[in-house]
């Protein structure tokens, strides 16, 4: 098979040094012709993979973490190119979603070899719409309000790597923590809502296994809309550590709706998707079912 292999230009160092070598010896020694792409930067690494997309190859695979997984939906959505994830990113939570194993790279390339030996899965995406009119795709979770500027904090954060970084990035959040007014409309119907966060799931997890969203289903047409109602420092370092369980949507201060098409505005909130930040609200968000096809 002819397979793009495209590495996060930030997993060149440390630990993860070695993952993406690691990903094209083994393919290579597999029979599979590979195009290894390395690029100091990310705006670099989008237009060489654009370009070697372009040649319609017949797999992408991706070395890193979420943010990865964001550029691979960018590049692959409706194309019908499956993709695959060798997790070495911090948070990792599409990895997890897909039952590809996180912490492992050698597991993780087995079973990306045996998945390119049968047909990819086909999954759901969200397409994000910009007042502007541009348009962004993700795969895992999109966050607006605490959440989100929890992760800008983490995105800043050189250490700890993995979920500590986003317990510490918490912590240090919940100084300034505010409730937020938000108008929102869910497959049409207007809803407006004072909350600390508003999370939409397509994926179950983030922020490295936070399970903000446990009931999400990868291919069923639907984002899980999940909402935290006011709550003080107290109260949200009380609930906070049943989002690991996914337990926290058993609080009545949770709410969790099912819809298509979610459109989200509040003042001076900025939205991120898959861990890297989409701008600033409003936005719109609509499922596209079966709009990736993946290799797991």
């Amino acid at each position: 098979m002819r397979i793009v292999v495209a590495i996060n230009p930030a997993a060149a160092f440390g630990s993860t040094a070695g993952v993406g070598p690691a990903v094209v010896a083994a393919l290579r020694a597999a029979g599979h012709e590979v195009t290894s792409l390395s690029e100091p930067d990310y705006p670099r690494l989008v237009a060489v993979a654009n370009a070697a997309l372009a040649t319609k190859p017949d797999a992408l695979v991706v070395v890193g973490g979420d943010g990865m997984v964001g550029f691979a939906a960018n590049l692959t959505a409706t194309s019908g190119i499956p993709f695959g994830i060798v997790p070495s990113g911090t948070g990792n939570d599409m990895a997890r979603g897909l039952g590809i194993p996180v912490g492992d790279t050698a597991a993780a390339i087995a079973q990306l070899e045996h998945a390119l030996g049968r047909p990819p899965r086909v999954i759901d995406a969200g397409l994000i719409t910009r007042d502007d009119g541009s348009t962004r795709w993700f795969a895992c979770v999109f966050s607006g309000g605490f959440d989100a500027r929890v992760n800008e904090r983490a995105n800043r954060m050189r250490h700890p790597r993995g979920r500590g970084r986003y317990i510490l990035a918490l912590l240090r959040e919940l100084v300034t923590l505010r409730a937020i007014s938000y108008e929102l409309e869910l497959d049409g119907v207007a809803l407006e809502r004072d909350a600390i966060l508003v999370a939409v799931g397509n994926n179950v997890s983030f922020g490295g296994g936070m399970r903000v969203a446990p009931d999400a289903l990868l291919d069923d047409g639907l984002f899980d809309v999940v909402t935290l109602a006011p709550v003080n420092r107290r109260q949200l370092l009380g609930i906070f550590p049943s989002v690991f369980s996914g337990a926290h949507i058993r609080d009545p201060r949770v709410s969790v709706r099912r819809a298509r098409r979610v459109r989200i505005s509040a003042a001076g909130v900025v939205g991120y998707a898959d861990g890297e930040r989409v701008g600033e609200l409003p936005l719109e968000l609509e499922v596209v079912p079966g709009a990736l096809s993946v290799l797991a």
